[in-house]
């Protein structure tokens, strides 16, 4: 919306609009952050503006002293009443203390079905197991409970089955992320279970690395999964943590995501927009000083600023294209290699890189050898290439997702993904060529954009070229057990350990050639004389 409205409209006062409604305030996305700071500049011009900003739990008071003393209006909701019940002492296995209170409530509670908040994939799936296992060993001494998950990863068909209706004289248990806080209402629910936890996204700006932590949820997020319960009828929210740490050790509200993420497009945003102070602009919560200064210091590098800090001819460029900075400089760089038609493919790919491939735990071995079958020498990069080739081969099937376990929906996106990319190619005068056949332009042109994420491999593993950190290759990554020399990766997350994702192998003399300004000759010496390593750190089969 936010590229929509600035970049596409020549009026910068929205004229064309004469009512926003902006829903949903409390979540305080990075976008809707950003938004709320334009409108309110733009509101002050225009008093024939009328903003209308929605929640259902929202700290109004704060909203309304940020816009101006806008007047609160309260709309009293039809929710029935819910009972909420704490724990007398802290639960010292949340997953454990989940499975037991399901199977309490099956057998203590009157008809109604239960819906469980969890913090993702790998919980959920264990959960659903236990409790199958219990239900297996109970037989006939309980009645019948149908046990279903839902996490964005799990296919669309599985996930539609969360809304078949209940079968007579059994209960149905959805066992969900946080995803069925506001994005979907099930109905039936009567009872919620709420072990207090959500996994968050934070960034370091020293490292650059993103962590997904599990921490606890705030108290906006426990009133909004409470309520999930009285949809339909008065309701119970069984909450796994007790009272005194509701009341003291939950946050009021969910830490904006403006202030734990990386501002690279946001800075390169407002900076199109005309907005150079970016340290005066109005924003409800400030991010921190340090990560506005790394995505000045990563667009300066890009060359998406020069020296004084203002927006260059490459960077009005990049900043037409509604995606991170470093993927429009990749975009960017294709026309040069004449590679454009694969990049874009490869761009619309890594926007939902994590969501492709399907690995449930029942066919492991299967949904590795089906993705095994991609893999093609040079990186992980040119891996989505040809899976969106060979499912553009297809007809776009899917079945034939179905078959080699990948998420039709993501594809789908993808496709979408592109289509918009493409359309905007003519509006940044980059004519759609393709390599013919090699990939050696493609794996520039990421290098092109993605120069600052570069490690070398040297005797204690993997090391980032700038910081010097220790990384490792992602398990899944298809240049695994292959350990070239020189990596570019596309993020750094933290999980057990740091781990890079989406990796393409590259030449050193390539950094030399489209960062001359960013890396200096003595940095990229090849130390081939030096005996590397075999392999890094465990196998896929011990690593599970």
């Amino acid at each position: 919306f936010l590229h929509y409205c600035f970049n596409m409209f020549p009026d910068p006062h929205l004229c064309v609009f004469s009512v926003i409604i902006i829903d949903e305030a409390h979540e305080r996305t990075l976008h809707t952050d950003i938004l709320f700071g334009l409108i309110k500049d733009i509101a002050r011009f225009r008093a024939d503006l009328k903003v209308l900003v929605a929640s259902a739990t929202l700290d109004t008071e704060r909203f309304s002293r940020f816009f101006d003393d806008a007047p609160v209006f309260r709309i009293p909701g039809r929710r029935f009443p819910v009972d909420i019940f704490y724990t007398k002492a802290p639960e010292a296995d949340y997953l454990e203390a989940c499975v037991v209170s399901v199977l309490q409530i099956h057998v203590t509670q009157p008809t109604g079905d239960v819906l469980v908040f969890l913090t993702g994939q790998e919980e959920i799936e264990a959960c659903c197991e236990m409790l199958q296992d219990r239900c297996r060993r109970l037989g006939s001494k309980i009645a019948e409970l149908v046990i279903l998950p839902i996490y964005a990863n799990l296919p669309s068909d599985m996930q539609a089955k969360i809304f078949t209706p209940t079968p007579p004289g059994a209960r149905k248990v959805v066992v969900a992320t946080n995803i069925a806080e506001t994005s979907l209402t099930i109905d039936g629910i009567i009872y919620v279970i709420d072990p207090g936890f959500c996994k968050q996204k934070s960034y370091n700006a020293r490292t650059g690395m993103e962590s997904l932590i599990v921490t606890p949820c705030s108290k906006a997020s426990a009133n909004q999964r409470a309520g999930r319960a009285g949809r339909v009828a008065a309701g119970k929210c069984f909450r796994l943590y007790t009272a005194w740490a509701f009341k003291h050790e939950m946050e009021e509200t969910t830490v904006p995501e403006i202030q734990r993420t990386n501002l690279g497009n946001v800075v390169l945003l407002l900076k199109s927009l005309g907005i150079n102070d970016l340290v005066h602009f109005d924003f409800m919560d400030p991010p921190p000083h340090e990560t506005l200064v790394l995505a000045l210091e990563q667009l300066y590098a890009l060359g998406a600023l020069n020296h004084l800090g203002e927006l260059t001819k490459l960077g009005r460029r990049m900043a037409e294209l509604p995606v991170d900075p470093m993927l429009s400089k990749m975009i960017l760089a294709s026309e040069q290699y004449k590679c454009s038609n694969e990049v874009l493919t490869i761009a619309a790919m890594l926007s939902v890189n994590n969501s492709i491939f399907y690995r449930p735990k029942d066919k492991v071995v299967h949904a590795d050898n089906a993705r095994m079958n991609f893999v093609v020498p040079g990186g992980d990069h040119l891996v989505l290439l040809n899976v969106y080739n060979q499912w553009v081969e297809s007809g776009y099937s899917t079945q034939w997702c179905y078959e080699n376990f990948i998420q039709f929906r993501s594809m789908r996106r993808a496709r979408d993904v592109r289509d918009q990319l493409e359309g905007l190619m003519d509006r940044i005068e980059v004519e759609v060529v393709s390599s013919q056949e090699d990939n050696v332009p493609i794996r520039k042109a990421v290098t092109a954009g993605y120069f600052y994420h570069t490690a070398r491999l040297s005797k204690g593993g993997y090391k980032t070229v700038k910081h010097q950190q220790t990384v490792f290759v992602h398990p899944n990554s298809s240049l695994f057990e292959e350990l070239p020399r020189w990596i570019i990766y596309h993020e750094l997350v933290f999980t057990t350990k740091e781990f890079m994702r989406q990796v393409i192998e590259i030449e050193s003399s390539w950094l030399l050639e489209v960062a001359p300004h960013y890396y200096k000759s003595k940095e990229l010496e090849d130390n081939s004389n030096k005996k590397m390593p075999r392999k890094q750190g465990k196998t896929k089969e011990e690593l599970g």
